[in-house]
Parts: structure tokens; sequence; C-alpha cells
């Protein structure tokens, strides 16, 4: 079975593909800065593994043979479902497999928001550790004591909120149903927006969901509050977020992903000193890859054998 995997990878993981051969699958790794190469190497695919860069109408039509598109990962607003469903090809994600790598790099993202770690470090590298500026005092804080609002509670929530409780925090969620199983407060969007002072978002991008912290909701947030944000960008409203970190409304934010992806360097969001960023990482760890292979090879098996396929999506 041909596999085509559309990843930049480090020489361990590309050692570790190639020796899937022995699983029955030829596995082609396709960098993805490389259009052109992607698409050429489409039509021998009868499996596409893919990450982050779109999956476009005119890729799926470039793949004859295509018969599974394999999130690694679990959000699928990145491939073009409908065109996938008209030529019948399966889409499957794997949930569960990067919930810790997401939930620690959410932890770490409020903990560098209330600690000022950026520009600490920044200081600290340029000799002026002891110069600090002496307004960083009174906004220097800690996650106990904090109430913390979790966006959606699926896989990451529920393995973040026991450590922030762990910590001193105070849990509160919101979404579209409360969970008869989660002993936290289910709260209305207008009251976590109101009480939390710390935001964090973990829902899909979809219907209901774009643009879900808007003008209107940013502006109702508890003055200083953090957002934290390692779902998806379009959740929120980046020029309503800039105005508010830039006014002093916001405390800070933590953000992993962006409107447009790779963000750009103009981003006005990165010339704020009270914004924390990464390049949409929070779920990359060697582990998660381990699992997330796990689960791609195995449906990859399901395929060839005919069986039902694992986390079907479309």
């Amino acid at each position: 079975m041909n596999v085509l995997f559309r990843f930049d990878s480090a020489s361990w993981l590309a050692d570790r593909v190639v020796g899937l051969a022995s699983e029955g699958l030829s596995v082609r790794l396709c960098s993805e800065q490389e259009e052109s190469g992607y698409l050429s190497a489409l039509p021998e695919a009868d499996v596409l593994w893919h990450i982050l860069r779109p999956v476009t109408a005119e890729a799926i039509e470039c793949a004859p043979k295509l018969k599974l598109i394999q999130k690694i990962g679990v959000g699928v607003n990145t491939i073009d479902l409908e065109t996938a469903k008209k030529r019948g090809i399966a889409v499957c994600n794997m949930p569960g497999t990067n919930s810790r790598a997401v939930a620690e790099l959410t932890l770490l993202l409020m903990l560098a928001c209330l600690r000022r770690t950026v520009g600490f470090d920044t200081l600290t590298r340029a000799g002026q550790g002891w110069s600090w500026p002496l307004e960083w005092q009174g906004g220097l804080g800690e996650i106990g004591g904090r109430t913390v609002g979790l966006v959606g509670f699926g896989a990451v929530p529920r393995l973040l909120a026991p450590i922030l409780t762990a910590m001193g925090a105070e849990i509160i969620y919101t979404g579209r149903r409360s969970y008869p199983d989660v002993h936290f407060p289910f709260v209305t969007k207008d009251e976590l927006l109101a009480r939390a002072d710390i935001v964090s978002l973990h829902v899909p991008l979809g219907e209901g969901t774009h643009g879900w912290l808007d003008a209107a909701s940013v502006a109702a947030l508890k003055p200083g509050a953090i957002v934290v944000n390692v779902a998806r960008g379009g959740l929120i409203a980046e020029a309503a977020l800039v105005a508010a970190l830039a006014s002093g409304h916001l405390a800070a934010a933590g953000l992993d992903v962006f409107a447009t992806e790779p963000a750009a360097a103009g981003n006005p969001l990165f010339a704020l000193p009270n914004v924390v960023v990464s390049p949409h990482i929070a779920w990359l760890t060697r582990a998660t890859f381990e699992r997330s292979l796990t689960v791609a090879v195995e449906n990859c098996r399901r395929l060839k054998a005919g069986e039902e396929l694992l986390h079907r999506v479309a």
C-alpha cells in the first residue's frame, strides 16, 4: 500500500516511517513546502497522511487511487470534506493521541503569560536581567487562586483540569453541553467570560464556533484576563484581541494558533510584549508521533482488510 506522508520530517522520523515497510506500507515523505512535488506524488497514493497544510479539492482530484485521508491529529477543518465525500474517500482522525502534549503546552502558555517568561528571557540574554521594568511586579501571578474557564471539555481539558486544580485553580467550563461525569461547574458563555481570570479554548473550528471569541466577547472578558488558544486561530477575532491587549483590558495572551497560518511576520500580535506565541506545535512531541503512527498503521491495515476504520469522520 502506497502512503504519502506530507510533513517535513527529521531523520529519526524518516527512518521510522521507512521501517514501516515491514507492515506492508511503502511510505513516501513529502515536504509541506513542496507543492509541485506533492501534487506529482498524489497519483500513486492509496493513503494520504495529513498534518497541517490544507488538503484541497485540487489535491484530491490529483489522486485517483486515494482511498483514505488520515489526519495525524484531530481537527479536520483543513480537509475538503465535501470533495472527499463525493469521491468516496474515507477521512479519519485520531482523537487522544496528542492530548497530553496539548494539555502540557496549554499549561506552559498560561504560566508563561503569568510570569512574563518571554520578557525576562529577552532581558536576561541581553545582560539586563536585573533591570526589568518595575511595573511588571504587580502583574506577575500564579495559577493558584485563579478561576480558569475552559471552553469545551474534551480530551485535553480532561487532562488539564485536574492539574490546574492541584495547583489551586478553580475550574469552570462551557460548551455545547454539560457532561454528567464532569464535576466542575458548567456555566453559560457569558458567565465564563465574566468570571474567568484565564480563558482557554479547546473546541474544534466549525459552524457555531468560528469567531467564538468575537469583539463583543473580548469586551465582555474580565479586565486583566488572560486568553490561551491551542485549538484553532479562527475561534478568535484577532483584531479585537490585539486591541484589548494593547489597551490593557487583557493582561496577556498565549497563542499556538492563528487565523492565517503560517502566521506572517507582520501579524500585529507579534508586536505586543504581553503575547506569548508558538507555531501550531502544541501537539508536537515524539511520544505523540509514536501514538499517532500506531493508529495510522492500524487504519491502513483495516483499509486493506476491508474492516471498519478507526475514528472515521467522513
